[in-house]
């Protein structure tokens, strides 16, 4: 049994990404030869933070921004790559308002580090881009104890929102609100969120694959065994319910700032390095075709920071740069407050929520 419930949660994965994969094949070659460039409003005298700017979607993501006259700052744990970012998309954009923040996802500390460094510059916020992530990494904790698919993805976003929301709910007015864009993935359609157990170690696993009838793969504790499939779903899955209940809270207290979370597609990142290796081979031929590039990938982040569509629009899960449904439980309210509540905890950060 602990053999199939590490299997069944690789196999939702793997499905779910392969009906993505087949819906861009499909979406491309009705738009072949047909591109489209959406134009948005100049950005001047805005402030963005774009955590994993320095690579992949985020990369695309701080290009585009700065490229509208935004103030970008890249939140990163890598000092070299995140200048060598900076530089690059400086002398691309001819911007020069890009700078980079020392910030580690994993740790707490560094955490409230970054948020200080920033607000020691004593600039608005009108732009949080929650993007950095990882992808089926092995079993590991952080120096706060906490796994790591679940406290860089999740955890990781969800202090320095809270950390941050204070800044944005003062650089938001009513006619300009500050946006907050969170970076979930298709993945949350079989991701499950166990608040009893948070490491991605939960027992009796349910296989889901939508449309089909739940299957029970695992009854006791000691015959099941971690999976980052199963913690990377859980983590986007703590990214929607996340969404939705900060929403709720910002729109009951009148706040000018909004909350959204997109899904960027399969796209062709280094976030895949830990596939398994006939993934790694089909990647390889086709990805070219199958797979979004990067700055595909980054279009939906872009349209849920900057479109004046979405102006005052929050608590919406967008995919192709529109709304679209995510996954029924994400709607569950008393799901989204517990967790809201355990999060609080583990974080360390007082629950002011009613």
């Amino acid at each position: 049994m602990s053999l199939l419930s590490l299997a069944l949660p690789a196999l939702q994965v793997y499905f779910i990404g392969l009906r993505v994969v087949l819906h861009q094949l499909l979406r491309r070659l009705r738009r072949w030869g047909c591109p489209s460039k959406a134009v948005f409003p100049l950005q001047n005298g805005n402030v963005a933070i774009v955590t994993g700017g320095a690579k992949g979607i985020g990369y695309h993501t701080v290009k585009h921004l700065a490229r509208l006259g935004m103030h970008v700052i890249i939140a990163g744990n890598k000092e070299s790559e995140g200048q060598e970012t900076v530089m690059k998309i400086k002398e691309e954009t001819l911007n020069a308002k890009v700078e980079f923040l020392y910030c580690d996802l994993a740790s707490m500390k560094s955490i409230h580090q970054f948020v200080e460094a920033f607000k020691a510059k004593n600039c608005p916020l009108h732009i949080l881009i929650n993007n950095a992530a990882v992808m089926l990494v092995p079993e590991r904790k952080t120096e706060d104890g906490f796994e790591e698919h679940f406290a860089v993805n999740y955890m990781g976003h969800f202090l320095l929102t809270n950390l941050l929301l204070e800044t944005l709910k003062q650089s938001g007015t009513h006619s300009h609100n500050a946006r907050i864009v969170t970076v979930s993935s298709a993945t949350h359609f079989v991701g499950e969120l166990h608040l009893d157990d948070l490491q991605s170690r939960i027992q009796g696993n349910i296989f889901r694959v939508p449309g089909w009838p739940p299957i029970q793969t695992c009854l006791s504790s000691a015959s099941c065994l971690y999976s980052p499939h199963r913690a990377y779903a859980q983590s986007k899955l703590a990214l929607v319910l996340f969404t939705y209940r900060l929403q709720h809270l910002l729109t009951a207290e009148g706040s000018h700032v909004t909350v959204n979370v997109v899904d960027p597609g399969v796209v062709n990142t280094d976030l895949y390095q830990n596939v398994c290796w006939a993934a790694k081979v089909v990647k390889w031929m086709t990805g070219w075709l199958l797979l979004k590039t990067a700055e595909e990938g980054a279009s939906t982040s872009i349209y849920a920071a900057v479109s004046p569509e979405l102006e005052g629009v929050g608590g919406c899960y967008l995919y192709n740069e529109q709304r679209t449904k995510s996954v029924d439980v994400s709607y569950d309210e008393q799901l989204q407050k517990r967790l809201w509540t355990e999060s609080c905890k583990l974080v360390g950060i007082p629950n002011t929520a009613p």
